[in-house]
Parts: C-alpha cells; sequence; structure tokens
C-alpha cells in the first residue's frame, strides 16, 4: 500500500459515433491501461453510439503515467479491431485536488481544461465539487480513426493506508 497514492474511479460512460467495424454498425467495447493495469468494460452489441455507464477503477502508483482508453469491436471469428485510443492526463485533476478545497458549494468549477494538442479532449473539461468529492467530466476525442469519442468521468478515492497525495513531493 505504500506505493499507491489512492485509486481513481472512471466512470465509462459512452461512446459518440464510433467508427462502423461491422456490416453497418459495430460491436464496442473499452479498453483502460495504466501500467501493468487493464480493465475493459462489456461489449455493447450493434451500436455506434453505445451506453456503457460501467464503473473502472485504478491503482495509481504514478501521478504522471497517462491513461490509455482504446476501443474495440468485438469480432468472433478474427482479431478484435481496433476503433480508436485516447489518453488521459489526469495531472490537472491532481493539481485541483491538491489545493485543498472543501466547502465548496455544490457544482462549483475549480477549473477548466481546454483542448489542445496535448490532451485527447473534445472539448472544455471542468473539475467541479460535487457532494464531497471532486469530479472531472471530459470527452475524449479517439485518434487514429475516422469518427468517435468515449465519455468518461473520473474521481479520486482516498484510501486509508496508502501514500495520498501529500507525500508525491511535489507540493
Amino acid at each position: 500500500m505504500d506505493s499507491i497514492f489512492g485509486l481513481l474511479k472512471l466512470r465509462v460512460k459512452r461512446g459518440i459515433n464510433l467508427a462502423v467495424r461491422d456490416l453497418g454498425s459495430s460491436d464496442p467495447y473499452v479498453v483502460i491501461t495504466m501500467g501493468n493495469q487493464k480493465l475493459k468494460t462489456r461489449v455493447v452489441k450493434k451500436n455506434c453510439n453505445p451506453e456503457w455507464n460501467e464503473e473502472l477503477t485504478l491503482s495509481i502508483t504514478d501521478l504522471n503515467a497517462p491513461i490509455n482508453v482504446t476501443v474495440f469491436d468485438k469480432d468472433t471469428f478474427t482479431v478484435d479491431d481496433k476503433m480508436g485510443e485516447a489518453s488521459i492526463d489526469i495531472r490537472p485533476y491532481i493539481a485541483s485536488l491538491k489545493m485543498g478545497l472543501q466547502n465548496l458549494p455544490k457544482g462549483c468549477v475549480v477549473s477548466r481544461v481546454q483542448p489542445s494538442q496535448n490532451n485527447c479532449l473534445a472539448d472544455e473539461s471542468c473539475i467541479v465539487w460535487d457532494d464531497g468529492k471532486f469530479l472531472q467530466d471530459m470527452s475524449l476525442k479517439l485518434r487514429n480513426v475516422e469518427s468517435g469519442e468515449v465519455v468518461i468521468q473520473i474521481e479520486w478515492i482516498s484510501l486509508p493506508g496508502c501514500r495520498g497525495l501529500e507525500t508525491d513531493g511535489t507540493s
């Protein structure tokens, strides 16, 4: 537990205008990787605008490591087709957590992250205080594909016995 800063809950909400990889549609699922951790959502059959609404949780051991998001099309008899990828940079989110803000009004925007060449954001992403926790909703534009976005929300979970964010040496 000494090597873990905390947990990051990722809510993989939905896909938007995902690429067609089968006859007129796709059977998409999302794979999230960070270091040696690999998590995946269920497959949504025949849908280029799938609703997953699944929660996946990563143990965070490196605050600078990218979180990779890859969308695949499930195939029965061949290798699953890649439908694009994106990465999540949690550093702006971690910076907001470290501000030590509490007792903010519900829905208060703490920080805004703009789309840039250095991130995969399709639109501005707000880090919001909501009932005692910081949430960041983001729409990630998939790379290396003709179209598609994945909507994800992240939330930090502090664990007793973990290093926590105060001990990372950067504050």
